[in-house]
Order: C-alpha cells, then structure tokens, then sequence
C-alpha cells in the first residue's frame, strides 16, 4: 500500500468521513469551530495524533494482549497528545490558551481510538499511517468549512484570530464593515445547524450521484455495431 491509496483517501474524505459520516468526535467539532483558524488548529493536532497513534499501535500490535489493548491504546494516545499540546503551549501560547482543554481532550476523541481498533491494531504500520492521515484530513475539511461557516455568519470575517499564529496578520472581512453579525451562528445552537446543513448537502451529494449512476445509459452490442 501506498502513501497514495485512493481507496483509503477516499473513504477518510468522503465515504467514511468522521465528521459527517460516523458522526465521532462531536465535541471539539462542535465546540471548536467558532472560527476558522481555531477548527483548523485541532484538526491539524488531531491528524498528528492519528497519524502516530495508528502508527504506533500497528507497529506494536503483535506484542499487545489483546484483553488490554483499549488500556494501551489509550496509553500511546495520551502520550502523543501530550507531546502535542506542550509543543503547543510552547510555541503557539496564545493559541493553546483559547483551544483550552480541547487539545488534551483528544485522548478521549472517539475518532482515533475507532480507527485504531478497527484499521490500525490489524493492518501494517504504513496502511495505518496513511489511514490515520486520511481520517484526519477529513476530519479538517469539516472542520474548516465549519468553523468558516459560522465565523462568515455570525462576524463577517474568515482567519478571526490568524494574528495568535502570525504576526501582523488580521482576518479578512468578507461582509463588509457595517455587518452587524448573526449571534446565534457562534453559538452552540449555530453549531448543530450548521453541521446540520453539511450533512443534508453532503447526503443530497451523494443521493445525486446514485441517480446519475442509476440513470446512466448502459451500452449495447448493438450500440457497438451500429458505431462500427
């Protein structure tokens, strides 16, 4: 398996996507995504952590018994989330103070420990890897469509808060000076609708797709003489 398998790219994106598909990790997605930037940042930690968490797990996966492996996975987690969120205190503070405890709270993130009991803890280290990167990067997308959505919304602007990662920079306002805002769109009540609306979209998406594939017209031998 390669680092390019469409196969698990395409289910951590689209097919199997943990955001709008298995419906894991609804907190942070939830509770994070008041902004762009803020979404983006843990979905960036979380991809980390799947990526060597899956890693992990496959390499050591023949020495772990299996009637303690949830404790063990559950070790190797908080151990990489624990390297994650002091490198993010370190170097991006600002930042880590207003993620606040959603970055420790990955270790319970039901995401990463479902992909490492049903992907990782039986498949190769680099078919793991790949597949914790995949399921992460979906993850992101969502995230940052998300956080986009309600910061558009509720602010009028995109990268509300850009300045904690770069210096000088400032967010984009997209709606104008005198936008008065929509309120409920950063608050939780604004996060369930519109995730709400990504997964009608996303269910219409596919409902398309099926029809168009239903309705295709299928070729004939007679369609391949009349061509000939």
């Amino acid at each position: 398996m390669s680092l390019f398998n469409r196969e698990a790219w395409h289910n951590g994106l689209w097919k199997q996507n943990p955001g709008l598909v298995q419906l894991l990790g609804l907190c942070p997605i939830l509770a994070v995504s008041t902004t762009m930037v803020n979404a983006v940042s843990l979905g960036v930690a979380t991809i980390v952590v799947m990526a060597l968490a899956n890693l992990g797990v496959a390499v050591l996966r023949n020495f772990i018994p299996y009637e303690i492996r949830i404790p063990v996975f559950i070790l190797v987690i908080a151990s990489l989330v624990t390297v994650v969120d002091l490198l993010f205190n370190a170097y991006l503070h600002e930042l880590y103070l207003v993620l606040g405890i959603f970055i420790p709270l990955i270790v319970t993130n039901c995401i990463v420990l479902a992909r490492i009991e049903a992907f990782a803890a039986k498949n190769n280290p680099l078919a793991s890897t790949v597949d914790g990167i995949a399921q992460g990067v979906g993850l992101l997308w969502v995230l940052a469509v998300l956080g986009a959505m309600r910061e558009l919304i509720g602010a009028g602007t995109v990268f509300g808060g850009i300045d904690l990662i770069v210096d000088g920079a400032s967010a984009i306002r997209l709606l104008g000076d005198d936008y008065p805002g929509f309120l409920i769109a950063i608050l939780p009540p604004g996060a369930f609708f519109a995730l709400g609306c990504l997964i009608a979209a996303y269910n219409w998406l596919n409902a398309r797709a099926t029809q168009r594939k239903h309705t295709a017209p299928v070729a004939t031998p007679d369609d391949a003489v009349a061509e000939a």
